[in-house]
Formats: C-alpha cells, sequence, structure tokens
C-alpha cells in the first residue's frame, strides 16, 4: 500500500470529488464544492516528491521532469480510480486526484432524463456532451456506454487520458485504451479505430482540428461516436467545431457537422441546498431536421428558440432547466443567477444583488 492511499481512503470516506496536494500547504479536499482543508502536516517539496512518485508510472515521472505537466490514471482495487495531474508550481510540486467511482450509474439513477437513454440507440452519427471542468461529463457518457453495454451486441473503443470509468464487457466487447500507454494520441488513435471494425467509439477530448475531424469521419461512416468539450452549451459547442478549422473550410464543415451531429447534451453541477449532495442541469440538443439546417445555413444563434420549441423531442435549454431546479428549491437562487445564460430571467429570484458586481447594470 503506497503512503499516499490512506488520503484516498480519506477522500472516499467524506465523499470529496478531488484531493489537492501541494508543497507547502497541508492537503486540501473538495468537498460538495467546497474546498476543506486536511488536518495533517505541511509537507516540503521533497517530502511530497517522495510520496506523489511512489504512485507514478516511470515514463510519466521522466515526462514530468521534462515538461512540468503530466495526467495518468491511479487504480486502487475495492475502493475506485483516480485521475492525477502533476504539475510544477512556484513553490514545488502539485498534484490534483479526481475520483472515479468504481461503480458505473445508470441513466437512471443518476435521474437523467429520457431521452439521453435514447441516445444509446443511435445506429451512427456524433454525440457530444459538454460543460466545464468537473461537470460530470464522464458521469453521463460512462452511463451511457454502459446501456449500449446492457442492450447491444456491438464493439465498443474507448480512447481516454487517462482511462477513467472501466467497463467489463457485457452484452458488447469492449476495448479501452489510453493515451500515452496504449497510443500515442487521440489523432493516432481515432485513425487506426476505423480498421479495428468499432460500432461505437468513444474520445474522451476533442481537443484540436484533426482530432475534431476524424471524429466527425467515423461518425459520417457508419459509427457512433461520444466526445467532449468545454464548452457552456449547445450554440457555443457548434460555434466552437466550426470556428476551430481555418475560414476558407467552415462551409464544408457546417455541411459535414449538420450531417454528423445527432445530440449536444451541455451540463454544469449545482450544489443542493434541500440536502448534502450535488445535482446536474442539462441543455439538450437533438439534430432534427430543422436544427441540421440552422447549422449548415450558419444560423446557429437560432438554436435556443429551436431548443424552445423542440421539447416533444426531449430538448431542453440549460436556463430551463435551472429555473426548475431552483422551483423545485434545489439549488439557491445566487447559483442559479450565476451559471444561468440570460441573466435578466432570474434577477426576480435574488433577495440581494448579485455577487458578481460586474452583473449589477
Amino acid at each position: 500500500m503506497a503512503q499516499i492511499d490512506a488520503f484516498f481512503k480519506l477522500m472516499n470516506d467524506q465523499g470529496a470529488s478531488d484531493l489537492h496536494m501541494v508543497a507547502g500547504q497541508q492537503p486540501i479536499l473538495r468537498i460538495r464544492g467546497d474546498m476543506e482543508r486536511v488536518k495533517y502536516k505541511v509537507m516540503d517539496n521533497d517530502e511530497l516528491k517522495t510520496m506523489l512518485y511512489e504512485i507514478c508510472p516511470e515514463p510519466k515521472i521522466k515526462l514530468f521532469e521534462e515538461t512540468g505537466d503530466i495526467d495518468f490514471g491511479y487504480h486502487i482495487p475495492g475502493l475506485a480510480r483516480y485521475r492525477a495531474n502533476f504539475f510544477q508550481q512556484k513553490y514545488g510540486i502539485a498534484a490534483v486526484f479526481r475520483e472515479i467511482p468504481s461503480t458505473i450509474l445508470s441513466c437512471e439513477q443518476l435521474g437523467l432524463p429520457p431521452v439521453i437513454t435514447k441516445l444509446a440507440t443511435l445506429p451512427k452519427g456524433m454525440v457530444l456532451v459538454t460543460g466545464p471542468t468537473g461537470s460530470g461529463k464522464s458521469t453521463t457518457l460512462a452511463a451511457i456506454i454502459d446501456e449500449i453495454n446492457n442492450t447491444r451486441s456491438d464493439h465498443i473503443l474507448t480512447v481516454e487520458d487517462p482511462i477513467e470509468f472501466v467497463h467489463k464487457s457485457k452484452k458488447c466487447l469492449i476495448n479501452h485504451r489510453e493515451v500515452g500507454a496504449h497510443t500515442k494520441s487521440f489523432n493516432a488513435a481515432l485513425r487506426g479505430a476505423l480498421r479495428e471494425d468499432p460500432d461505437v467509439i468513444l474520445v474522451g477530448e476533442m481537443r484540436d482540428l484533426e482530432t475534431i475531424a476524424l471524429a466527425m469521419e467515423a461518425a459520417m461512416t457508419g459509427h457512433v461516436v461520444f466526445g467532449t468539450l468545454h464548452t457552456m452549451n449547445a450554440m457555443k459547442t457548434v460555434d466552437r467545431i466550426i470556428e476551430i478549422f481555418p475560414a476558407d473550410q467552415q462551409g464544408q464543415v457546417r455541411s459535414t457537422l449538420a450531417d454528423a451531429l445527432k445530440a449536444v447534451v451541455s451540463q454544469m453541477l449545482f450544489k443542493r441546498i434541500d440536502k448534502k449532495g450535488r445535482c446536474a442541469a442539462q441543455e439538450i440538443l437533438i439534430c432534427t431536421p430543422a436544427v441540421r439546417n440552422l447549422i449548415r445555413e450558419a444560423k446557429t444563434y437560432q438554436i435556443p428558440s429551436a431548443m424552445q420549441t423542440g421539447k416533444k423531442y426531449g430538448m431542453a435549454t440549460l436556463d430551463d432547466t435551472i429555473e426548475d431546479l431552483l422551483k423545485k428549491r434545489m439549488i439557491s437562487p445566487d447559483d442559479a443567477y450565476v451559471n444561468c445564460i440570460e441573466k435578466k430571467r432570474f434577477l426576480k429570484f435574488l433577495k440581494k444583488p448579485p455577487s458578481d458586481f460586474t452583473d449589477a447594470g
């Protein structure tokens, strides 16, 4: 047992999502969104480095000492998996660990809308789950992949950096690949994937033009592709994909994306006020023929209106979902205001001026 494993046990016992370890400071846990210090001694750089290097693969240590940044996965059998990030900062080494639960919850257990479960039935096309860091994107994707694993007889190929949720093959055959350990890059893995007979491809993160282009190509050639982006809503997701390409290619990309994209699920997590825990607010865009035309004709600014009129397909805007959680008294008015899109709509719920003074006008 590594010395640091005691902190992971504490993290699990406290229900923390993240563990921060920084040279010259006490360890800190993020519990339900709040940072809480652990009653433990302050470790200097050498002491913390020794503790962290004990669980780090040798090639990753070499890379860290060359670049000052690394990501990798760490697993404690019977407890959980952890996504680790080491980085160099002014006073020495620092690390952040995100807990990945060993149990994969179903869409129903997570309380996801029924339309998200239906995404597991798609025969082809691209589905994007978006949101800020720590918004539960991986958890939502894991639930969809688990639904496919339970209901279809397919080959699922995942490409992640690092591997997060580990799925056991049930009705499906599942192969997990980790960037750096099993493949050189997301691009290389996607190029290879088209020769590996997959039905479903999960791309952990669409970081660059080539990865996005390869994902769209896979979606257009009979595969279901699931991926993530760090965008805040459906409209910005579509714009981000198009804008990453050179201007002279954007017309063709719009046409390809309109045909390839099936759905965008944008989500963020809120601290609950009715009980301990957090809940997700989701914006859901389903690419109906009308939505595909908006993408093709560069009218993405009309996507929010299309979601309002597309509720029968399971569509929902982020603000509608946030207001629903607010009216159920699950989240605070201040949290709702800070994270909503249309600020004027939520001003009436505030009992005092916004905490963000730049919104006060």
